[in-house]
């Protein structure tokens, strides 16, 4: 899976380091594409009511969780994150972390699923895990709706520009014909705690209300 880094989720361009500020000016559409960890700040300040990660992965069916889970597991760049739920499983199980670490994908992913809370920067990496993992699709419809170059739902301009609000409702309207409204709930609540700036034109949707 390729990794993610902290401005535009879905954008190729690769770096080494990346953090997640959710009261950044960055967009998730191009950042979370190539990073070692995704660290989600604690402050939101002039961020629209839009729910956390942590909330929003509580708000998921049973079955996009363990989607999400076992695409987290299969990161090979979400280390921090991984250990910080191994040792989160390892307390809730009474294992050993090395136990825990050698559990099938499966057996870990429901042990993930089943700690029901876990931290911003571990919900974080689950969505962009499930995104990247199961919703390219969703991702490149959305933006070819938007008239925006992409590989495969991966941004391939770095500098793009806020898109208006009416393109974004019909691309909101797009999606929303072809993908489940939980789907496209999550996908637009993620793109607005990365970045309200460029994502504002979203705030309004009927498509967001499912997680607002």
């Amino acid at each position: 899976m390729q990794d993610v880094n902290s401005r535009i989720l879905f954008d190729r361009i690769d770096e080494t380091l990346a953090i997640l500020h959710i009261n950044s000016r960055k967009s998730f559409h191009g950042q979370l594409g190539h990073a070692r960890y995704v660290n989600v700040s604690t402050l939101m300040p002039d961020v629209p009511d839009i729910p956390r990660p942590s909330v929003l992965w509580k708000r998921l069916s049973a079955e996009r969780k363990l989607l999400a889970a076992d695409a987290f597991w299969q990161d090979e760049n979400a280390a921090a994150e991984q250990a910080e739920a191994v040792v989160m499983i390892a307390q809730r199980i009474k294992f050993r972390t090395r136990s825990v670490q050698t559990l099938p994908r499966d057996k870990k992913a429901r042990h993930l699923v089943n700690l029901g809370a876990v931290s911003e920067m571990v919900a974080a990496r689950l969505l962009v895990a499930y995104h990247l993992h199961h919703q390219r699709g969703m991702m490149g419809a959305f933006l070819d709706a938007l008239g925006i170059t992409h590989e495969n739902g991966l941004i391939a301009d770095e500098e793009m520009q806020p898109p208006s609000a009416e393109r974004l409702r019909e691309a909101a309207r797009a999606i929303g014909t072809a993908h489940p409204a939980e789907d496209v709930a999550l996908y637009l609540s993620t793109l607005m705690w990365q970045d309200p700036e460029t994502w504002a034109g979203l705030s309004e949707l009927p498509e967001l209300a499912q997680h607002a």
